[in-house]
């Protein structure tokens, strides 16, 4: 079969596909509308999907020979400025693309379904929630997605925005292609009371701040310029009115490097900094981690032959990126700790100035035209690597 082709005469279908899980944007572990969708897609396929812990598991194919396909689905909380015609309707928005991915597996399993008697061994499909949260890859590990059967090799696309011509697709095949994450709260406790009598208060708040300023000089001070370290924080919150001094505050942040030895040294700095400030000003603060998941290092001879197969596509537009690095994190590298595993971002980017705006911002869009190619390419490379020895 020529998946490119049979991909493109299912374009409207999986734009459609696209569409639902973009309006209907849900984020964190429990994904109702998106886990029914699929299903029921899955389905009318003639494929049998299975709960897997939150998230849907099926095969195609039959044979010990297995290879895994994921997508993960969930959006990020926030209202979308895209102007989209068929933006979210929900308090949550598919700023990260994840949409585009679950449409592009939905179509890749229906051709494969339709190819079934050519695979020379198991298709595993993985329908993933709560990537975002870093929760929802371990989820379906622990529900037993990579046994029964027992997975050999894991494959994952992304999408990225920005002006790179459909057709361009980035890969890392020696080295760390994206950081490890640490997603983490620090609870400060002070002691409440009236804002007109600060002095009989441990104000929280400004140990949170303090905490904040001097975390700010961690990496600059204190990282390895060798090495890629991000810290930041996305959330500050303490109090419910002007006149009250509240007993707590809390920051939410995240660390993120691409070395193990790094990561730990700078975790422990974190905790040792948010310690001593709270303690100066007679207060306390306690760090606890959400969610963890190690630097993404995908497998170099894996990596390497899913190239090869994507270029074996033979479409005019394709052009690869190596050594492709991003400060970013991802889940799948708990999959790519277990298996050989190969992660591969498409371009689905514009040429024009309303495209021109990052992942996660509530303003991006992605280009619909990289569906076909992302379809094709899961169905494709699948079929190519159970068909060698």
């Amino acid at each position: 079969m020529d998946f490119y082709k049979r991909a493109f005469e299912l374009k409207e279908e999986t734009i459609n596909h696209r569409r639902f899980f973009h309006q209907n944007a849900e984020a964190g572990l429990d994904m109702p509308n998106a886990v029914s969708y699929v299903t029921k897609a899955l389905k009318q396929c003639g494929i049998l999907p299975y709960p897997c812990g939150k998230g849907i598991g099926a095969t195609v194919g039959r044979g010990d020979r297995v290879i895994l396909l994921r997508a993960d689905m969930d959006a990020l909380p926030g209202i979308e400025e895209s102007g989209e015609e068929f933006s979210s309707k929900t308090n949550c928005a598919h700023t990260c693309g994840h949409d585009l991915h679950a449409a592009m597996l939905l179509t890749a399993a229906k051709m494969l379904k339709e190819n079934e008697p050519s695979l020379k061994g198991t298709v595993k499909l993985m329908f993933q929630p709560a990537e975002e949260s870093l929760q929802g890859c371990k989820n379906m590990i622990e529900n037993g997605i990579l046994e029964n059967p027992k997975v050999n090799a894991a494959l994952a696309f992304h999408v990225t925005s920005g002006r790179l011509p459909i057709g361009s697709f980035m890969y890392n095949s020696t080295g760390a292609m994206m950081n490890s994450a640490d997603v983490f709260k620090i609870e400060v406790t002070g002691k409440g009371g009236h804002g007109a009598y600060p002095n009989l208060t441990i104000d929280p708040i400004n140990i949170a701040v303090k905490i904040y300023s001097a975390l700010q000089a961690l990496i600059p001070c204190e990282a390895d310029p060798q090495k890629s370290s991000t810290l930041t924080f996305g959330r500050l919150a303490a109090g419910e009115t002007a006149n009250v001094i509240p007993n707590s505050a809390v920051l939410e942040g995240s660390l993120r490097t691409n070395d193990f030895s790094e990561r730990n040294r700078l975790f422990k700095r974190i905790s040792e900094i948010s310690q001593t400030v709270a303690n100066a000003f007679n207060g306390k603060a306690e760090l606890k981690v959400s969610a963890s998941v190690p630097v993404l290092i995908c497998d170099s001879s894996f990596t390497e032959k899913t190239v090869e197969y994507l270029n074996s596509l033979n479409l005019i537009n394709l052009t690869s990126i190596p050594n492709m690095h991003a400060q970013a994190s991802e889940d799948f590298a708990l999959v790519a700790q277990k298996v050989p595993s190969a992660f591969i971002y498409l371009s689905a980017g514009f040429n024009d100035e309303k495209g021109d705006y990052p992942a996660h911002n509530s303003k991006v869009r992605f280009n619909e035209a990289v569906l076909p190619l992302g379809s094709a390419a899961f169905a494709h490379i699948a079929l190519l690597w159970l068909a060698k020895k």
